[in-house]
């Protein structure tokens, strides 16, 4: 059940880091990193990451020492109580998505669907 009281989604110490990084790399006029969902993949839906610029209406705000993140309000729905890490490896790096709200996730990992 959806707690009011807490972030919408939560970061892992890595996430935050890679936020803090990216927002201090991005230049004049980026306040944060916006997550959405877009209708993308085998599964349906696919995680988007983007800078923000300004903060839309209606859009949740997140922040974690200074890791803004902002939600699409799009989004929302199928974000509530998930958990944004960042994983380096040898032969990829990004951000991951524990989310309980997925029902599904193709093979590859590029998307997921809700029920």
């Amino acid at each position: 059940m959806f707690d009011p009281n807490k972030p919408i989604v939560s970061l892992t110490d890595a996430a935050a880091d890679r936020v803090r990084a990216l927002m201090s790399k991005a230049g004049d006029g980026v306040i944060g990193l916006r997550i959405g969902v877009s209708s993308k993949g085998c599964s349906g839906l696919s995680y988007v990451v983007e800078y923000a610029k300004d903060k839309k209406q209606f859009e949740e705000e997140v922040d974690v020492a200074g890791a803004r993140i902002l939600i699409d309000p799009a989004a929302t729905m199928f974000l509530i109580g998930a958990e944004i890490d960042y994983e380096e490896s040898r032969l990829q790096s990004g951000f991951t998505f524990k989310n309980p709200n997925e029902t599904a996730r193709c093979g590859c990992g590029e998307s997921f669907s809700v029920s």
